[in-house]
């Protein structure tokens, strides 16, 4: 659910109430100290770790995962206020649920299982394997012999220990001139804070109450499902998630509905819009273009060669959609940039404007709130002094880790990392677009370029997942005290919590990728678990290399015109009146299914149907129970894979191999 839908909502319901009661609790709000609890961080902890398996799961699949923070905070509601009216009626005295102690657990388990999500686990750390190495071709120029290593639990712990806390103090002098002098909206933020202030009113209760009961109906509903196909599934392409829907024609090129809980759900969180763009990326690539460069084979490339070689059909697969992500992110990129210099500019010239008008208009509840957040404030020196500690310590690791970065490349980055993180963060809370993955492919073909051929894939990745850390955690932060800002929370437990849940992570994200790559078949092309952006970032770092070079042919032909059409796209929609515009397809979003396959944007697409049909039929409780539902259908299918991946580890196979065949070969 957007957050339009969301203040929209909330605004019918509660605003009124809202607005009273927070007057009258700035009287009595809990010291920061106070504000972070046991029960907080045990539930912290319980959110984070399942929210880290169902990421992990959508990492490993599509590597398309959607915001999940308005789910974490209505999750951090129904685990304590459930907890806290069992105590009441058991006749334990307890301490009440506050709104503040409602967003330091939201923003804890977020910090936790965000970790996992932008971790590396289904790119760049994943691309350093070797069966990604394999899959990148062993004779392909750049991608050398010795670019792979050996995952392990232990390095890859230790690396993001390294890289994850510096991100955390990159921006933190600053929080005051972002959310108060500048007023950026962060919607991310300002979305889960008008949640979270609706769940503490009386109506805001009783709403909370229909959200709580229909969370856990269809987190049982999505769970027994899940363990139903369960005992149908013994085999390869067997179970509902083969059933071929459309035929078994469609079936081969993957245009079938697989029963995904998650997907579904997915899918009602994620716009119409996106889920659209990945069933017309689906129907080009899997419908049109595969089959006909598939025709082609002993023309454009070789007969003989397997289709999972980067020179047959799967490298038109991978350099396509790489050509689209690029062409994406850097129109954003360049946009978003625009826009940040721009308003900085304006604002620095309107400055003394501004001040003089800013105390005349500004309503007694937003002068609560900045006096409020600028008395709970972090010093400077605290940040500087964490901010050069960690840095130094990375400096010293990463390069004992991984000796193909050199130090003074990680010098570089930590003295370049604030003003990028900057950038991120300011445009992000113009636009509520993280562009930290755009960061760090500009890393990984700077670093690949100038590392030369024997290290530049390693250097490319890892020195890509170092700035993506610290520019991503940086902007997270922001988007967590905008929230606080709202909330009345202070910065210092907000900042204390978001510690503590990246601690949490780097510990639960790696264990939780192991009981993944222990379990299942992670990177097979043809399974479950392709992880597709693995193989899409190392092959861009070897393009960083080799250039266009690693191209098979015609490749480069249909890149740039893939990739013309990715800035076209977006150009026409930002120039385009908006009921124009907003039909105009996401080539970003498009990509996923190029590499992937057709059914997950299928499943995807069921979801945005029920959420049409459910609008048209009952608008206002739609935009009420759509986030309930959707969280509890991924939760659900979610709790379903720890069961799954034990019986999977000792070697207990489900009794049934449902599979589906034409009629002609029964006998």
């Amino acid at each position: 659910m957007g957050s339009e839908e969301l203040r929209e909502i909330e605004r019918e319901d509660a605003e009124e109430e809202s607005n009273g009661n927070e007057l009258e609790e700035t009287k009595r709000i809990p010291p920061w100290t106070r504000q972070i609890t046991v029960r907080g961080i045990v539930a912290s902890v319980a959110i984070g770790v399942i929210y880290s398996v169902i990421v992990m799961k959508l990492n490993l699949t599509t590597g398309l995962v959607p915001n999940l923070n308005v789910s974490a905070a209505l999750l951090a509601f129904v685990f304590l206020s459930s907890w806290t009216r069992l105590l009441h009626r058991a006749g334990i005295v307890t301490a009440p649920f506050t709104r503040q102690e409602n967003t330091i657990v939201q923003t804890c388990a977020v910090a936790c299982y965000s970790i996992a999500v932008g971790g590396g686990f289904g790119s760049y750390l994943l691309g350093l394997n070797k069966r990604t190495y394999e899959q990148a071709g062993v004779d392909t120029e750049g991608n050398s012999p010795n670019s792979y290593m050996k995952l392990s639990v232990w390095w890859m712990t230790g690396f993001l220990f390294v890289t994850s806390f510096v991100g955390l103090l990159a921006l933190v002098p600053l929080r005051k001139i972002m959310i108060i002098d500048y007023k950026l909206a962060y919607p991310s933020g300002t979305a889960t804070a008008v949640l979270i202030n609706g769940f503490h009113t009386p109506k805001g209760d009783q709403m909370a109450k229909k959200q709580v009961h229909g969370f856990m109906k269809f987190i049982f509903i999505s769970f027994f499902w899940g363990f139903f196909q369960w005992f149908y599934s013994g085999g390869e392409v067997c179970g509902f998630s083969q059933f071929p829907t459309f035929g078994l024609q469609a079936w081969k090129n993957s245009f079938y509905f697989d029963f995904s809980m998650t997907y579904v759900g997915a899918g009602m969180i994620c716009s119409h819009l996106v889920n659209l763009s990945l069933l017309l990326g689906a129907v080009l690539s899997w419908g049109i273009m595969w089959p006909l460069i598939g025709g082609l084979k002993g023309t454009w490339f070789p007969s003989t060669l397997p289709e999972s070689s980067m020179k047959s059909l799967n490298g038109y697969k991978v350099f396509i959609s790489i050509a689209l992500i690029l062409g994406d992110g850097l129109y954003n990129f360049l946009k978003i940039m625009f826009f940040t210099m721009r308003s900085i500019y304006s604002r620095i010239k309107d400055k003394n404007m501004q001040v003089d008008c800013r105390n005349q208009n500004q309503a007694v509840d937003d002068l609560q709130r900045d006096e409020m957040f600028a008395r709970e404030r972090i010093p400077t020196w605290i940040a500087c002094a964490g901010y050069v500690f960690f840095a130094v310590i990375a400096v010293i690791v990463i390069p004992l880790m991984f000796p193909q970065l050199k130090w003074y490349n990680v010098v570089v980055a930590y003295i370049l990392a604030p003003s990028l993180s900057f950038c991120n963060a300011y445009g992000a809370g113009l636009t509520d677009m993280n562009m930290a993955y755009n960061y760090g492919k500009v890393a990984l073909f700077v670093l690949a370029a100038l590392a030369g051929k024997d290290n530049g894939v390693v250097a490319g990745l890892v020195g890509c997942g170092l700035i993506k850390s610290i520019v991503s955690t940086s902007s997270d932060l922001m988007h967590d005290l905008k929230t606080g800002y709202l909330t009345l929370t202070s910065s210092r437990s907000l900042l204390l919590s978001q510690a503590i849940g990246t601690v949490i992570g780097c510990i639960v994200a790696p264990l939780t990728f192991f009981l993944f790559y222990k379990a299942f078949d992670v990177g097979n092309p043809d399974g479950e678990y392709k992880a597709p952006y693995a193989l899409i970032y190392r092959n861009m770092a070897i393009l960083g290399v080799e250039g266009f070079s690693a191209l098979p042919l015609h490749c480069l032909q249909l890149c740039y015109g893939f990739f013309g059409f990715a800035i076209l796209a977006n150009l026409f929609r930002d120039l385009f009146p908006k009921r124009i515009g907003k039909w105009i397809p996401l080539p970003m979003a498009m990509a996923v299914p190029f590499l992937v396959g057709a059914y997950f944007a299928i499943d995807m697409c069921v979801g945005s149907l029920v959420v049409f049909v459910w609008r048209r039929l009952d608008s206002k409780k739609a935009t009420l129970m759509v986030p309930a539902m959707a969280s509890g259908l991924i939760c659900g299918d979610g709790l379903l894979i720890l069961p799954s991946s034990i019986l999977a580890l000792a070697g207990i196979k489900p009794p049934i191999c449902m599979s589906f065949k034409p009629s002609f070969l029964v006998k």
